[in-house]
């Protein structure tokens, strides 16, 4: 069974070069051209790419996180969301490969079953890179009004930290 499960994608690799050749088209200028494509979008999102990751090197290297989060203790405590946690919330916006780092520590630090590590588990796992996915994707294709967009994605993200919260406490 593992073999067939290692082998689905070459499978389905194989099996779309064949349909195409089938079909008459010219599968490797096809392929080359998708490439081509690939290497310019890579171009276009660069700058956006570099921007957040300047941004976010500040803010963390500058203790603007730290500040805040002294500030907001008194507000997560009402919701039951650990202190801990509190620096895991505020990267993993900006950035997923920072939010892994945080992730890692606060595991490091409390362990995997406990109370913190728990509620750090879900949360990494359902919540998003919000302002490095706008950032890259609308900048990719040039959207400068992303409308509610924002606010969407961050109430998403309100709502997964509630729900890890409320998951660990009702679970475990």
């Amino acid at each position: 069974m593992d073999y067939v499960i290692k082998s689905i994608i070459p499978i389905v690799i194989g099996l779309i070069v064949i349909y195409g050749m089938k079909n008459g088209v010219k599968v490797y200028e096809c392929f080359v051209e998708g490439a081509k494509d690939g290497i310019g979008i890579c171009v276009k999102i660069f700058p956006y790419l570099l921007a957040m990751l300047i941004a976010v090197g500040v803010f963390t290297d500058s203790r603007l996180l730290d500040a805040f989060i002294n500030l907001v203790r008194p507000v997560v405590k009402i919701i039951g969301l650990p202190p801990e946690v509190v620096p895991l919330v505020m990267v993993k916006p900006l950035s997923g490969s920072g939010a892994l780092g945080v992730f890692t520590d606060i595991l490091k630090r409390y362990g995997a079953d406990s109370y913190i590590g728990l509620v750090a588990s879900i949360v990494m796992g359902s919540t998003e890179t919000i302002f490095y996915t706008l950032t890259v994707y609308y900048g990719a294709v040039k959207i400068k009004n992303i409308r509610h967009t924002l606010w969407a994605a961050i109430f998403a993200d309100l709502t997964a930290i509630i729900m890890a919260v409320t998951l660990v406490r009702l679970m475990f």
